[in-house]
């Protein structure tokens, strides 16, 4: 629901906007963007391991970004972004009634190489596909997970995967722009929890979709 509102409203702001200035893309510029960010995981949880019809879900979670584009010709660049997010784990199926579970930060670093259609004129749009490496870190249980399994640490496994892109520039000064984006990123992990001498593992397909708006300036 978030990501749905959050797209609509940067379509209305952006077509809503008139372009004031045009600022073609050449080989050689850069963009610098800061954004606000949606990330909204689609997951899909297995079962902790040793505790039948368990599962978990994974809370959404909005933070600003900022990201870097090249332009290695007038309709190529490359992007990488870097953010970082704090998801919460919620407790599913069998296990539901636990509710969070344990949190992570999470540092997705992404790097996308991009088809620029319109270098030239005050609208740009683009997609793009790349690369993501996901690094997971500062994982936590929850007091209701430390009661119903005793004491418990998480460890959750790095993700690499790809990354698809689509989004618009448009040109609102001289050299300032608005922006529009929206990714999806393939991101699994496998969380580890250790309580005592009993290790427990629980497989997560995270792919979330990362929807943002903001604005930049070209370089």
């Amino acid at each position: 629901m978030r990501t749905t509102l959050i797209i609509a409203l940067a379509g209305t702001a952006l077509f809503a906007t008139p372009a004031f200035a045009q600022n073609d893309r050449e080989a050689g510029d850069w963009l610098v963007r800061a954004r606000a960010i949606l990330v909204t995981p689609n997951e899909e949880s297995g079962a902790v391991t040793g505790i039948a019809g368990s599962g978990a879900t994974v809370d959404d979670d909005v933070m600003p970004e900022v990201d870097f584009t090249y332009f290695v010709t007038r309709h190529i660049g490359a992007e990488l972004i870097l953010a970082t997010t704090k998801h919460n784990v919620n407790g599913a199926g069998s296990i539901a009634g636990l509710g969070r579970i344990a949190s992570s930060r999470v540092l997705p670093p992404t790097l996308t190489l991009q088809y620029h259609f319109a270098p030239g004129g005050a609208v740009h749009p683009y997609v793009g596909a790349g690369v993501n490496y996901t690094i997971f870190y500062s994982e936590k249980a929850t007091s209701s997970l430390n009661t119903a399994l005793g004491a418990t640490t998480i460890d959750m496994e790095d993700s690499a995967g790809y990354a698809l892109q689509a989004g618009v520039d448009i040109d609102v000064g001289h050299n300032l722009f608005i922006n529009a984006d929206v990714k999806y990123i393939d991101m699994d992990t496998t969380a580890t929890l250790r309580s005592g001498a009993t290790v427990r593992t629980l497989d997560v397909s995270i792919d979330p979709i990362v929807a943002s708006v903001g604005v930049g300036v070209k370089f």
